[in-house]
């Protein structure tokens, strides 16, 4: 028997798996498909949430912590996995000249630098972009992941002290007497002491069966990739809740759209037309670029973006850690550390309240 399954295999479960075994558990994890290659591999890996004063304090909480935590979490998968996760600390250009009204009492707050830029300031820091507002916001603290780099370097870290169980999907969570005994997969039966289920868009499914189930729902974004070469651009740029994200290599990313369409992870022409407007409008030059690939992913929506992060109240030995909507990569180390305090019975590194099930969103 294990001591813990894990259901799902997305940056979340693998963080959260990664957590639990380095704590001395014993643990499986079992996710439908591969791991890491849903909304975790989708994403465009900017390690803070786009406009983050715009967020409740429970989601700040966990993105802060993480974000600390970000940098020797990557150098430690390194020397583990040998894979580069590319942190690289971009910095984040705003162009939204209104959102300082929030922005700047925020960053005090919290202590985070905002300044305000000029437009000759801005100019400096990103030439060629398409306008100059009046002024603009710059954070320079804020890093990028290569997110589908960091989700095969969290599976090879985990390798061999973690039973990874892939193409198996959990369809039933199992339950005796009040207490979670492990769950049905289309493979057959896994006993575990403890569950915790954090399969994402797909989480609320497994808790219908049990009545009360957490409010996350699917949210579909597309992304473009422009193969761009090196210097193009070198500061994230968001816009219009638009972003243009620049790789190591040179490569452009454009994200991203929200889109409300049940399960389906197809992507669309209008979809890739409105990204391409919006990427040449910001970077001109990207008129000139080839798109390499336009994909999309499946978010985990719920109220508020904060997810549930706990108990499943009723059933001793559930737990969930689901449902952080655009903010899986940012706040996942903080979130899979309170997760792993809550099953083991440690006292959490983070007030658990605000991530309860019943909590007010």
């Amino acid at each position: 028997m294990s001591d813990v399954l894990v259901i799902g295999g997305g940056a979340i479960g693998l963080l959260t798996a990664r957590e639990l075994v380095r704590s001395g558990a014993g643990v499986t994890l079992v996710e439908m498909g591969a791991t890491g290659r849903e909304a975790s591999w989708a994403g465009g890996g900017i390690i803070s949430p786009l406009y983050p004063w715009r967020y409740a304090d429970s989601v700040t909480a966990l993105s802060l912590r993480s974000q600390r935590h970000y940098p020797q979490l990557c150098a430690t998968l390194r020397e583990e996995t040998g894979i580069d996760s590319e942190l690289i600390r971009s910095g984040l250009l705003i162009l939204d000249p209104q959102e300082q009204d929030q922005a700047l009492p925020w960053g005090r707050q919290h202590r985070t630098r905002i300044e305000t830029l000029t437009p000759g300031a801005l100019r400096e820091l990103a030439p060629g972009l398409g306008f100059t507002p009046p002024t603009a916001l710059w954070m320079p603290e804020i890093a990028q992941i290569r997110n589908p780099r960091f989700v095969r370097a969290l599976r090879r870290s985990i390798e061999g002290r973690v039973r990874i169980r892939e193409q198996e999907e959990a369809v039933e969570l199992l339950v005796d007497s009040g207490r979670a005994v492990g769950a049905r997969t289309r493979k057959g039966r896994i006993a575990a002491d403890l569950i915790v289920v954090c399969s994402g868009a797909w989480t609320a499914r497994l808790f219908e069966q049990l009545g009360k189930r957490p409010a996350i729902e699917p949210v579909r974004g597309q992304m473009l990739l422009f193969h761009a070469a090196p210097g193009q651009l070198d500061r994230i740029v968001l816009f219009r809740d638009r972003y243009l994200i620049p790789r190591k290599d040179g490569r452009i990313l454009i994200g991203s759209t929200l889109e409300h369409e049940g399960f389906v992870k197809t992507t669309t022409a209008e979809a890739k037309e409105d990204l391409y407007q919006a990427a040449v409008e910001l970077l001109p030059s990207l008129g000139r670029v080839p798109i390499e690939d336009h994909w999309a992913g499946l978010r985990p929506g719920s109220p508020g973006g904060i997810p549930y992060i706990g108990a499943y109240p009723g059933i001793r030995g559930l737990y969930f850690n689901a449902g952080h909507y655009r903010n899986g990569l940012v706040t996942g180390p903080a979130s899979a550390r309170l997760a792993a305090d809550l099953l083991l019975g440690r006292a959490p590194v983070l007030d658990p309240s605000p991530y309860a099930l019943d909590a007010d969103r």
